[in-house]
């Protein structure tokens, strides 16, 4: 069951423009106090952009499509928020958990809500050296028909063999001023892309245009002077991806360690980012929406 916030209600109702955001940056992507100021600043940053704020989270068992301030000020501050992707949103309801959406959820969440746009950070994807272990992201998006507002896929990733999966599931990426697929912190992972769009207005054309259920992903990329020097991200990676052998570290805990790792070993830098990212692609995807409304 899935319980619709009051104003996302209203707007969606009156055909006006919606932004699907995520909760698990707040419980678990960004340290406090920065993650309630920073959820409250992505949600400001959409409402001025045009378009209406859907936090999408679980309070007490229950989906929520557009929380309320004081439910996304309690999945900030409270201990034990569930982090919650498509397969855990059932047991969860059952235990009546107070739960945070991966990018998996929100997105399909949103898209049953009739919510067309949604905004994050970066992607999950195919792990360095582990090809068997690949991110629900993926395959949830396989069958969200959604845009996607994104900054390509976390770069401790392996992009390549990501963007041969996004192929295969028939997941289409449109590079936004672009026609190199961003690296999350970096502005260019080395991957070049079939297909790019200008404006918001392309993209709602691109959308408008869907034959599929599949997600469109609008890769937008920090700009050359935002993003983490290069030589120091590589470094930074090398060193975490040898701290991770060592540590005999698999599965789900790779991600948070690289990500530990690189805000600690950038002084912050990361972070920043990070912040930069998701505020940028709010600001886009409000656009997105507008535009498609």
């Amino acid at each position: 069951m899935i319980s619709l916030g009051s104003r996302v209600e209203a707007a969606l109702a009156a055909g006006r423009p919606v932004v699907a955001l995520e909760s698990t940056i707040i419980s678990h992507g960004l340290p406090r106090p920065d993650n309630l100021r920073v959820a409250r600043e992505i949600e400001e940053t959409v409402e001025v952009a045009g378009a209406v704020p859907a936090t999408i989270g679980m309070i007490g068992g229950r989906l929520v499509v557009g929380l309320t301030d004081a439910e996304i000020e309690h999945l900030a501050t409270a201990d034990g928020v569930v982090k919650l992707s498509v397969r855990d949103l059932a047991p969860a309801s059952m235990r009546k958990a107070d739960g945070a959406t991966t990018v998996a959820a929100t997105a399909m969440l949103a898209a049953r809500a009739g919510i067309a746009v949604f905004a994050t950070g970066g992607l999950g994807g195919v792990h360095r050296d582990a090809p068997y272990d690949e991110s629900a992201d993926l395959f949830a998006l396989a069958s969200a028909p959604i845009a996607v507002v994104c900054a390509g896929v976390k770069s401790i990733l392996d992009v390549g063999a990501t963007l041969e999966r996004l192929e295969t599931l028939g997941i289409a990426v449109l590079g936004y001023r672009t026609d190199r697929f961003p690296g999350f912190y970096l502005r260019d992972s080395g991957f070049g892309l079939d297909w790019s769009a200008e404006t918001p207005a392309e993209v709602a054309a691109v959308l408008r245009a869907r034959v599929s259920d599949a997600a469109v992903l609008v890769a937008n990329p920090l700009p050359l002077d935002e993003q983490i020097d290069p030589a120091l991200h590589d470094r930074v990676l090398a060193e975490g991806m040898a701290g991770l052998a060592r540590g005999r570290i698999t599965g789900k805990d790779v991600t948070p360690y690289l990500l530990a790792h690189f805000h600690a070993a950038t002084g912050g830098a990361s972070l920043a980012a990070n912040i930069r990212i998701i505020l940028r692609n709010a600001e886009l995807g409000a656009r997105i929406a507008a535009a498609l409304a």
